[in-house]
């Protein structure tokens, strides 16, 4: 489709749509990311490398899969690594399957502010989204958001 004016292009519903997600996601990511912050003192991308390695339970998550999830380079995932094993809420360990494979797990320092944390940010989900929608909307709302975001995981190049 071609535009005839900045107006039009910027007034187009598919633009607006993407917008509003991207505009919604950066403030409710500011909103939840201080709370993180101000209350169990993490910031909301450590919270998100938490949940993370919690996920894959005690067989831990290869550094790679980091970059690749939080979308960043394997500098920015090396970083970001780092800064949760100086905190002492993640540990390294080579895997046993690859030497060259370093697998991150929780200590019980991460595990249990993981804990403490999705408390505090399950109830601003809630109150920050969830509560905005109506209670039959709620599951095909989230649905749409994970096939949006599987799609986009899927069509990602690979991070350096």
């Amino acid at each position: 489709m071609e535009f005839t004016s900045a107006r039009d292009a910027a007034n187009d519903p598919r633009i607006l749509m993407f917008g509003r997600l991207l505009g919604a996601a950066n403030r409710l990511e500011y909103i939840l990311g201080k709370s993180l912050e101000e209350s169990v003192g993490i910031s909301h991308t450590i919270f998100e490398l938490l949940l993370l390695v919690g996920r894959a339970g005690g067989k831990g998550v290869p550094v790679r899969d980091v970059a690749q999830s939080r979308v960043l380079t394997s500098g920015g995932a090396t970083r970001l690594v780092r800064r949760a094993e100086e905190l002492g809420l993640i540990e390294r360990e080579t895997s046993p399957e690859d030497g060259r494979v370093q697998l991150l797990t929780l200590t019980d320092k991460g595990n249990d502010l993981v804990l403490e944390a999705s408390a505090l940010h399950a109830a601003n989900i809630e109150r920050y989204l969830i509560d905005l929608v109506e209670p039959g909307e709620v599951a095909p709302f989230a649905e749409a958001l994970r096939v949006v975001s599987l799609n986009a995981a899927h069509t990602l190049p690979v991070m350096p």
